[in-house]
């Protein structure tokens, strides 16, 4: 893929070579890791008959044999196999549920915090729908949520959010549960 990208390939395959080459990166970084662990591995045994080097190589052989089962996991999980949607953006839904004013007050927390994280990752974000509450909360919220690796960051947000804390309508000090619903989909 390299040589295909920097041989000149045509503009509409440079696109998909890109997208290629940036998904098996990882993989192949991993890879060389774990062959030069090995490889490395292999040369402090070999140390262990110099007199000279074997001290040496009783130092390090004890980090080098933690490190392979490190990276063979690591080699593991970027082998896995990726969802298609993952590179995709985002349609972020947020809707107060049980926990009448004080859930919409906390599904408008929930808005915040993911707008911020969204700004902090680089990420574009885009209010598509929102209708407050009296108390400044949120009855509905929906976004677009653009960026590198949006989905596969943002999926697993999906479900019911719950909190459990003494809310500003709370004058008695007592404790509230309130939940949120969170949808994210690609």
């Amino acid at each position: 893929l390299e040589a295909r990208l920097s041989a000149g390939a045509a503009p509409a395959e440079i696109a998909a070579l890109s997208r290629e080459y940036s998904e098996l990166k990882p993989v192949v970084t991993q890879i060389a890791a774990y062959r030069q662990s090995l490889d490395d591995l292999a040369e402090a045994e070999a140390m262990l008959s110099d007199p000279e080097m074997k001290a040496l190589a009783e130092e390090e052989l004890p980090r080098l044999k933690a490190a392979i089962p490190e990276q063979e996991q690591a080699l593991r999980l970027a082998l896995l196999p990726k969802d298609v949607a993952d590179a995709r953006p985002a349609i972020l839904e947020i809707r107060p549920g049980t926990g009448g004013e004080e859930a919409s007050l906390f599904a408008g927390d929930l808005a915040r915090m993911y707008q911020r994280h969204a700004e902090r990752m680089g990420w574009r974000f885009e209010i598509l729908e929102q209708q407050l509450s009296d108390l400044g909360g949120i009855k509905e919220f929906t976004a677009h949520v653009q960026g590198e690796g949006v989905f596969a960051r943002l999926k697993y947000e999906a479900g019911t959010h719950r909190v459990q804390r003494v809310p500003e309508t709370e004058a008695g000090g007592r404790i509230h549960t309130s939940a949120a619903t969170v949808a994210v989909l690609p």
